[in-house]
């Protein structure tokens, strides 16, 4: 066999190895939760139902939306800010909220890259004018999560 196509070969094996179990934003794993139902996570929908918790006007949705995605303990980073539980959780999306969103008339979309492997789920988050396209700031998400899709820990990096 030619140098060339071992090189090949082996490039593709390890392509194969190293994407095995990813999911991109158009799949989604499914498998028994802890309580032995069967669960589907989609990534993409995941962090669709993460950014709209971010422009969510009505403190009620806001906090039962947190409740929904969040463990009661779940986790909150981002440079050197941190949150810990739905209360905090609530408290840094209203501040994020209200300064983002309300004072400065923007909005947060999910990019459409949001991808799972195995408790992670990654994806990145543009923040735009209410009525523009001009993507003004970007940041990565980066999620543990529960085998049935509540966030353990959120990891945001900002810029991205």
């Amino acid at each position: 066999m030619e140098r060339r196509t071992v090189i090949k070969s082996v490039a593709i094996g390890a392509m194969m190895v190293a994407t095995k179990g990813q999911t991109t934003a158009a799949q989604s794993n499914t498998g028994p939760n802890q309580a032995g139902e069967n669960v589907m996570l989609d990534a993409q929908t995941l962090a669709d139902r993460y950014v709209a918790v971010w422009n969510e006007r009505d403190e009620g949705s806001r906090r039962a939306a947190v409740a929904a995605l969040w463990v009661p303990d779940g986790q909150h980073y981002v440079q050197g800010q941190e949150a810990r539980g739905h209360a905090a959780l609530e408290k840094r999306i209203r501040g994020s909220h209200e300064k983002n969103v309300r004072d400065n008339g923007n909005r947060f979309r999910a990019a459409k890259d949001a991808r799972r492997l195995r408790d992670v789920v990654t994806f990145h988050w543009e923040m735009l004018p209410a009525d523009s396209e001009t993507i003004l700031a970007r940041g990565l998400e980066f999620l543990i999560i529960r085998d049935d899709g509540h966030i353990l820990v959120d990891y945001q990096f900002f810029p991205a």
